[in-house]
């Protein structure tokens, strides 16, 4: 890979965004050719900068060129052991790549180190993308499953209220008439199952009947309605008295000759 330096430096020392920047100790090993392969290691200080893959080390922290870059592709970021501790390194896949070992000042300086060069690379910026597509697209299938189940849900709906009159929505009842020839609902009707005729000329169940009012035993006898069977039950009902206007007529009778009995004795003064 070539690299221009000039715009390299400039980019290292620019306002642009940084990713992740700070002091670390980067391991220097020397090897010194006598009779005897001998090598010693120290470490440098040097500060840090990364900006997108490319991680620049700077001799100190106002330098205004780096002394070091290291492009962040094909390698991993792991903890390694050291004689210091807090020590990790960068190794690249290539069998004869150098590798860095680099040693943070404490434990979550070095933990955010190894995050911030994990998540550097193109590699792993491309993967996330991916799997940020995949996401999207299952949003977007969900959302459009979300959007058609009402419709299905409220046409079965419809066809259900169609199918079954007892489903109908309340607007599309027959209106209920003030007068005795209304239709009624398919509530309780008469028993017997006596109707009465609607405006159509159909038949249907007018509501279930008052309980009728029984008569102080007092004032039970002597009082019956003319007309009136003495051997009729207490709520009769009869084919004469399907419809709510006989009905309302029947039980006239009963409150007429009550007014009639509260008159008389209106009549007669207190006892």
């Amino acid at each position: 890979m070539k690299l221009n330096e000039r715009s390299v430096a400039h980019y290292a020392t620019c306002d642009s965004p940084t990713d992740h920047a700070g002091f670390l100790r980067k391991r220097v090993e020397r090897h010194y050719h006598h009779a005897h392969h001998h090598h010693a290691t120290s470490y440098q200080r040097r500060w840090f900068v990364l900006k997108g893959n490319l991680l620049f080390y700077f001799e100190e922290r106002e330098s205004r060129e780096p002394v070091g870059l290291v492009v962040l592709e094909g390698c991993t970021v792991e903890l390694c052991e050291a004689a210091e501790e807090f020590a990790f390194a960068i190794r690249f896949d290539d069998a004869g790549a150098r590798a860095y070992v680099l040693v943070a000042d404490g434990q979550a300086a070095m933990e955010a180190w190894v995050k911030a060069l994990s998540r550097a690379s193109f590699d792993y910026m491309r993967l996330v993308v991916r799997e940020l597509e995949k996401q999207l697209e299952e949003a977007c299938k969900s959302l459009a499953a979300c959007c058609k189940s009402p419709r299905r849900s409220s046409s079965s709906g419809r066809k259900r209220h169609l199918s079954n009159p007892t489903l109908l929505p309340l607007q599309e009842k027959p209106a209920v008439l003030e007068n005795g020839y209304s239709t009624w609902g398919s509530g309780g009707g008469i028993p017997g199952g006596a109707a009465c005729p609607d405006h159509d000329g159909g038949y249907a169940k007018p509501p279930p009947l008052p309980p009728r009012r029984r008569l102080a035993p007092s004032s039970a006898v002597g009082s019956l309605v003319p007309g009136l069977s003495p051997a009729m039950p207490e709520s009769p009902v009869s084919p004469e008295t399907a419809c709510f206007s006989k009905l309302h007529s029947w039980y006239g009778q009963e409150i007429a000759a009550l007014r009639r009995e509260w008159q008389e004795r209106q009549k007669r003064g207190p006892p």
